[in-house]
């Protein structure tokens, strides 16, 4: 079994859902599930062995021979392998009696039938796609089912007890059954279980899943692919509680929302791994130094708690707790939990920070409050030597004679100078926000605390988009869509295009600005909200349950040159999107289709052939002639046909998931009309694609006139509105050539200015 990009390999036991009971040869659309694994932490490369020696041991050496996993069964007697309509790989020997099994050595999955033992464990992987076993496992211990996260010692997150008294001499196993997992561990009654978790009775095939994140998933086969059917661990209060939700350090709202950990005060002690990403946690501006004991701090978080308070320590004042952890190195946190209506409680002191959580008191009938740790930076003396905080009063107080002499007179000219630079700043600062009120068509201004109540404090992120983030809002009973700028410098003229576009055009097929804040260094706009969000999670994302069929994939089309027709051909001044994608396409609860994000749009008189422009835009969908930076409405174009690809075909334009030769989507179509195998790269998700073969061809068709290197070859987007209605028919002389490395010079021009190439940069994600 390979990955996407078929360049790691495992040795496995997957379940696939075939047509035939019998037939494995043809399955249905969904990926094969795999079960069990041999070689999870070491994936083999292709031209890998597997070899089941004469004495009987299974061998998995990898395309160099190196040793990778063996049953190490050589010399027991084993005669066979074959493996159980259950899933179980199993050795055996001349009497069928069992040698080896690999129910025995379970990795991140249990199907129907499967038991798991006492001292067993279904491990995570790390992500989605990383097999390497990650640091959440599930096992079963002597009393019942317990889920870790593992550090020293395992951190628990979920259990499952028995509160029988555990049976002399016989060990605990949980059995996954047909509706139920059963728990064995008292064996006072045969065959019966001490305790069970219902589930779904199965109407398919299942299986269940420890993911990456936690969560023990029951899947289920329903009628065209993998659905989630139940979260088999339910933990309290809510799923803040899983230990990984935030990553390290990260607090996780009762919104679901992922934050750093913060304080009044001026100093800041975190900062978020990926800004994007705020769910893969935070990390200490300054690490932690066992060297700087004297250095450490605690930083108080009142009513935050964590998911785990199995090993707690004999303290039950809050303040001992606090200086167990500053006493203690390993220490990084120490988080104190008492009922409501006590203060004396229990402390806990993880040496490993995982993710933490706000606690709701009124829902959870306890009070907690955390006290990370951090260390601070020593100043530097003016010797060059760094104080301490308890040699700080000194060095201060040797300079304070000198200081306040030449302190009085420095504050004279500070005062003077500061005073002439605030009030310049004022009359540019206000000057500059003037210009907002002076643009005409422009739309309803709001001020960043309207703003701010209607997102509640913009707690709920929608996404990212053209320089900045997405927050989900209501104004009034209007639900919306609000966007809020990264930075000033960062998109200042970018939001004054958006502003001064969207503010004077109306289209049923592009999004509608409502309004926008201009007030001090914010920059806000505010959009009509749009349910079914981006179009890129509907088309690229293979876990999504419901594949689009072909008429709403070829409405969505059809939506996007209409809005993008009005954009070039109906506006005062025709206006170049530059940066057409999936991201930028929304979908309402219709799955009707509407153009976004005009951060980057270009706007050009009618009596211009094209205008000079920076390359801006996102690697995959650039046009050919952004190499020479002449720009006209036709770039747009190009980046139509790439994402009408992408939606008939079910994947990005440029995936490096995929092997190296078919990581460029539009390469590979240049190869497969070569070998007349357009249907190849249809969406294979979709059965209603494959019945309607001869529209999707035509639609490729389309999309391949709007490839054309020279831009003067690409049609309007008018005409592709009327290829779409039917109203016109497919240029038949086209040139299959769509990739260029060099620049490109439209036909009709007598000469190119010469211009230097600039690395494109990615400048929205998925809202």
């Amino acid at each position: 079994f390979c990955n996407a990009a078929c360049d790691a390999f495992l040795f496995a036991v997957f379940i696939v859902y075939t047509n035939s009971g019998a037939d494995i040869t043809n399955p249905v659309v969904g990926s094969p599930q795999v079960v069990w694994s041999a070689n999870r932490d070491r994936p083999v490369r292709e031209n890998a062995t597997l070899h089941f020696t004469e004495d009987g041991d299974l061998v998995l050496r990898d395309a160099d021979g190196s040793l990778v996993w063996s049953t190490n069964t050589s010399g027991r007697s084993v005669v066979g392998m074959n493996i159980t309509a259950s899933g179980n790989l199993l050795l055996f020997d001349r009497k069928n009696a069992s040698i080896w099994q690999s129910f025995d050595h379970p990795t991140d999955s249990l199907v129907p039938g499967q038991t798991l033992r006492e001292g067993q464990r279904l491990t995570a992987n790390i992500s989605a796609t990383n097999w390497t076993r990650g640091q959440l496992y599930l096992t079963v211990l002597p009393n019942g089912l317990g889920a870790f996260a593992d550090s020293t010692p395992p951190q628990q997150y979920y259990s499952y007890t028995v509160s029988k008294p555990k049976a002399e001499n016989k060990s605990a196993y949980v059995t996954f059954t047909n509706g139920s997992l059963a728990i064995f561990a008292s064996f006072t009654k045969p065959g019966v279980p001490d305790k069970s978790i219902t589930l779904p009775s199965a109407s398919s095939v299942q299986y269940m899943r420890l993911e990456s994140d936690g969560h023990l998933k029951l899947y289920e086969w329903v009628t065209t692919g993998w659905s989630i059917v139940d979260d088999v661990l339910s933990l309290y209060p809510d799923n803040c509680a899983y230990p990984t939700v935030c990553g390290p350090y990260g607090i996780c709202s009762d919104n679901g929302q992922c934050s750093c950990p913060s304080a009044n005060v001026s100093s800041n002690y975190f900062r978020q791994i990926d800004d994007r990403q705020p769910s893969l946690g935070c990390s200490l501006v300054t690490p932690l130094s066992c060297q700087s004991l004297q250095d450490h701090q605690l930083l108080a978080l009142k009513d935050v708690a964590y998911f785990s308070s199995s090993d707690s320590v004999n303290l039950k004042n809050e303040e001992s707790c606090k200086q167990a952890c500053l006493k203690n190195c390993s220490c990084k946190a120490a988080v104190f939990r008492y009922d409501q209506n006590l203060s004396d409680g229990t402390c806990f002191l993880p040496s490993q920070l995982f993710s933490l959580m706000n606690n709701q008191p009124t829902v959870t009938h306890y009070n907690s409050n955390a006290y990370v740790k951090v260390q601070i930076v020593p100043r530097a003396t003016n010797n060059g030597t760094v104080s301490s905080p308890s040699s700080r009063g000194k060095v201060m107080g040797a300079g304070a004679i000198l200081g306040s002499t030449l302190g009085a007179l420095f504050a004279v000219f500070l005062v003077a100078g500061l005073t002439v630079f605030f009030m310049r700043k004022k009359n540019s600062h206000m000057e500059e926000e003037d210009q907002f009120d002076q643009l005409p068509g422009m739309p309803t201004r709001f001020s960043f605390e309207e703003l701010k109540v209607a997102t509640e404090n913009f707690c709920k992120k929608l996404g990212e988009g053209g320089f900045g983030s997405v927050f989900d809002g209501k104004l009034g009973d209007m639900r919306v869509a609000v966007k809020r700028l990264d930075g000033v410098g960062q998109g200042k003229k970018e939001f004054l295009a958006e502003v001064q576009t969207i503010g004077s055009i109306h289209h049923i097929y592009l999004v509608r600005l409502i309004g926008f804040c201009a007030e001090r260094s914010y920059r806000l706009l505010v959009y009509e909200h749009m349910c079914n969000g981006s179009l890129d999670k509907w088309i690229f994302y293979r876990n999504q349950v419901v594949a689009l069929d072909w008429q709403t994939r070829r409405r969505i089309i059809t939506h996007i040159a209409k809005g993008l027709s009005y954009l070039h051909e109906e506006c005062r001044q025709r206006i170049a999107h530059l940066d057409i994608k999936p991201q930028n396409i929304l979908l309402d609860d219709n799955f009707n289709a509407k153009v976004s994000d005009f951060g980057l749009a270009k706007l050009i008189d009618r009596d211009q052939s094209y205008v000079m422009t920076r390359m801006r835009g996102t690697p995959g969908y650039l046009a050919p002639e952004w190499l020479t930076s002449r720009i006209t409405e036709k770039v747009d174009i190009y980046s139509f046909g790439v994402v009408v690809m992408e939606i008939v075909c079910g994947r990005k334009n440029l995936d490096y998931s995929q092997p190296e030769e078919s990581i460029h989507l539009i390469s590979l179509l240049e190869e497969k009309i070569k070998e007349d195998r357009l249907l190849d790269l249809v969406d294979n998700r979709s059965n209603d694609m494959q019945l309607h073969r001869e529209e999707v061809i035509e639609l490729m068709q389309l999309a391949m006139w709007c490839l054309q290197i020279d831009s003067n070859k690409r049609p309007s987007m008018s005409t592709v509105v009327k290829v779409l209605e039917g109203a016109m028919n497919v240029e038949t002389c086209l040139d299959y050539n769509f990739v260029t490395t060099t620049p490109v010079m439209p036909s009709n021009a007598n000469h190119l200015e010469a211009s230097p190439p600039q690395s494109a940069a990615l400048l929205s994600g998925p809202r």
